[in-house]
């Protein structure tokens, strides 16, 4: 007889007592834990163990292939997985509600079945009907894919094992659940068991599953922390619900690289790869005004050029503010404070906005540079020459810092046509660009303005 155990279980971040607490420990929220019943020998990873015994190997002994990889016919989908998806892989696919990560999967889905055969997409959330009108509207219409409306694993396997698929879709974890578990869908524990079976039968079998995860109001995933240490691969889907522009991020890849990104614009008829995105981004940009500048950030190998704009406007209230859209506001902070010790530049009666165009958001500190041209050419008043790009990372010290990839951003500035580069001068030695394009290196916050301004 298999043994049971009861055990509190904080629904917010996996704390387990064996008692039931008002707040949680680790992570503070009241009221948050829930009773679970837990069938110890009957977890998915424990069935394994005993059943392959493997021994030590001499590393240089170890034979390698190439691995194989599926690919979607998205280059953008694509070049987030590090060049297609591995066989056997698990994909963990997380986005606020409505994004379009449905949409993305079913579309791949479809693009799958064409190449490479039977696909199975298990949909937890919506019936059938719900799944085929999706579909209608983005014009699959693949005879190889397969739609499931199915909540129990046990079931979701059972049918796996008899189509044989070569990819699957499970949409999402947090419906699913196995019946030897007593706790509802979506709780801690059924999260991480579902996980770890569905590991075990993309390895077992050799396909690609993908699961979508829900985000809590923070904006992680939500579930055990150990659901992304399960899988193979973490991409995020993010975008304003605003903006048209949707951006696809891996946070964990174990079979390629984590710094791409990829960028799709949704249309009526689904989401739709973006072949030159900073051409894009700068489309709709009006010139001659103040606060507007364009940086370069480098995302993986893809350099992108966005517009800057910063707004200073005198304060209303007691305290001045600082916002920021798409750029870290405590950055923004940052650099207004080396703008007031460096140069002078006293801002603490004026409320200061910063807003990276397109709905995207940028971490990389190449742009820092940009952002401070910005918020000083808007207080003054001056606009920025439109065919100018701005490219640096700011120290403390007010100097302007090197940064990677630097012939790779100015390329990509010149094949758009721009006739300027502002640049840290510690690149200026080797640096070897043939296009048409005026170099100028900066050391200082002094050397920028005096160059701009």
């Amino acid at each position: 007889m298999a043994k049971t155990k009861n055990k509190f279980v904080c629904q917010e971040c996996g704390y387990t007592t064996p008692r039931g607490l008002g707040r949680c420990p680790s992570c503070q929220t009241w009221n948050s834990f829930t009773e679970e019943t837990e069938v110890v020998e009957t977890s998915p990873l424990h069935r394994v163990i005993g059943q392959h015994t493997n021994q030590p190997e001499v590393i240089s002994n170890v034979s390698t292939t190439d691995t194989e990889r599926l690919l979607t016919d998205m280059p953008e989908f694509d070049r987030v997985l590090g060049g297609g998806i591995v066989l056997g892989s698990v994909i963990l696919i997380g986005g606020d509600p409505g994004i379009g990560k449905s949409t993305l999967l079913l579309q791949a889905s479809d693009a799958l079945s064409r190449k490479y055969g039977d696909v199975l997409y298990v949909t937890g959330e919506e019936s059938v009907n719900q799944t085929k009108l999706r579909s209608t509207r983005l014009g699959v219409t693949s005879e190889s894919l397969y739609v499931l409306c199915e909540n129990n694993l046990q079931q979701i396997e059972k049918h796996i094992e008899n189509l044989q698929p070569k990819a699957v879709v499970v949409d999402s974890i947090q419906a699913v659940f196995l019946s030897d578990f007593q706790s509802a869908p979506g709780s801690i524990t059924q999260i991480r068991e579902c996980a770890a079976q569905l590991l075990i039968c993309a390895k077992n079998k050799n396909i690609p599953i993908f699961l979508v995860g829900h985000v809590t109001k923070e904006g992680t995933l939500a579930g055990p922390r150990v659901l992304e240490h399960i899988v193979d691969t973490v991409l995020y889907f993010e975008g304003e619900r605003h903006h048209i522009y949707r951006v696809l991020r891996a946070i964990k890849n174990r079979f390629g690289s984590t710094n791409e990104l990829g960028i799709f614009e949704m249309q009526n008829n689904g989401l739709v790869d973006v072949k030159n995105p900073s051409q894009l981004f700068l489309s709709e940009r009006e010139e001659e005004i103040s606060g507007s500048v364009v940086v370069s950030s480098m995302e993986g190998t893809r350099p992108l050029l966005l517009e800057v704009q910063a707004l200073v406007v005198q304060t209303h209230y007691g305290t001045p503010r600082n916002t920021a859209t798409g750029i870290d506001r405590n950055r923004v902070a940052l650099l207004i404070a080396v703008l007031n010790k460096r140069i002078g530049l006293d801002m603490g009666d004026s409320d200061v906005f910063v807003n990276i165009t397109g709905g995207l958001r940028v971490d990389e500190p190449g742009i820092d540079l940009g952002v401070l041209i910005a918020i000083i050419s808007n207080h003054r008043n001056i606009p920025i020459d439109s065919r100018t790009v701005i490219i640096g990372e700011v120290g403390l010290g007010g100097e302007i810092r090197p940064v990677p990839h630097i012939e790779t951003r100015i390329r990509e500035a010149a094949k758009l046509g721009f006739t300027r580069a502002i640049f840290p001068d510690y690149h200026k030695k080797g640096l070897e660009i043939n296009e048409k394009i005026d170099l100028i290196g900066v050391k200082n916050i002094y050397d920028s303005l005096s160059v701009l301004l």
